[in-house]
């Protein structure tokens, strides 16, 4: 009888030894970090995804999940864009970073308003920015970098460089996500120097791909050459034009990603 008593004493501490190990050791970092969330909202576009949405000319997403929030380009209208980013409950004092493509008015036009929201900010801008743009952020008390070579301006997060204009690359567990404002360069251009910049399958390209003037064979070549360079999605907008958008879209099928304000773009973090 003491010796099943002893038996049963041992069972019960050795139980709370191991309950102790597993409430109390340290969370391993990358399994904390493992399926942690990129959340990236389109808050401008020609297109409407969500209902309640405003359209207008022009691009803007922010992307969330990341070490920093980052806002890329501002869309045309401050109206227009400030209505949605209300509509998709994003909060102004939330972001970090900002991110010009280039200074075209249907990217830049809600900047000035913004500032006024929160200029803690950091400015990511070509290198052919005007002086007199910068200027005019600076004043704001925000700080403008002027990129020239392809720079990572966060935790996995990168810009191309200027090429006529900068994309932004996003370093996702499931490959690259490359966002364009409007491929002004030519889209392959920009596709290849991510590639070229930072190492990996291109998982998702999308935004402005600037193809309203080509011919339906100069768009299909295009197309060819995004399957040669290993591109698994593609969401092609703005200044893309609706022909282009089309022919994608049968190319591409399931792997066609519809956009519009209100879309949200999820994947998965690297995991450290």
């Amino acid at each position: 009888m003491k010796t099943k008593r002893l038996i049963l004493s041992a069972a019960i501490i050795l139980t709370f030894q191991v309950l102790a190990l597993l409430f109390f050791a340290p969370i391993n970092k990358s399994l904390a970090l493992e399926g942690s969330q990129i959340k990236i909202t389109i808050l401008y576009d020609n297109y409407i995804f969500l209902k309640e949405t405003k359209s207008g000319w022009g691009f803007s997403c922010i992307i969330q999940g990341m070490e920093k929030t980052i806002l890329f380009d501002t869309g045309t209208r401050s109206d227009i864009w400030f209505h949605n980013i209300n509509k998709l409950k994003v909060n102004p004092k939330d972001v970090d970073l900002i991110v010009i493509s280039h200074d075209h008015p249907d990217h830049t036009g809600g900047l000035y308003s913004f500032m006024e929201k929160n200029n803690r900010v950091s400015v990511y801008v070509p290198a052919s920015y005007s002086d007199y743009s910068v200027k005019r952020v600076e004043a704001f008390g925000a700080k403008v970098f002027s990129v020239d070579e392809h720079v990572e301006i966060s935790g996995d997060v990168f810009l191309t460089g200027e090429i006529g204009e900068q994309s932004l690359i996003v370093n996702t567990s499931q490959g690259l996500i490359v966002i364009t404002g409007c491929s002004h360069p030519g889209i392959i251009n920009v596709l290849e120097k991510a590639k070229m910049k930072v190492n990996g399958k291109v998982y998702l390209v999308f935004g402005g791909f600037h193809l309203m003037y080509k011919s339906d064979k100069e768009v299909k070549q295009i197309i060819s050459d995004f399957r040669k360079l290993g591109v698994l999605k593609v969401g092609p907008t703005h200044c893309t034009g609706d022909k282009a958008i089309k022919l994608f879209k049968e190319e591409y099928g399931d792997d066609f990603v519809q956009m519009g304000v209100g879309r949200v773009i999820e994947a998965n973090r690297l995991i450290e």
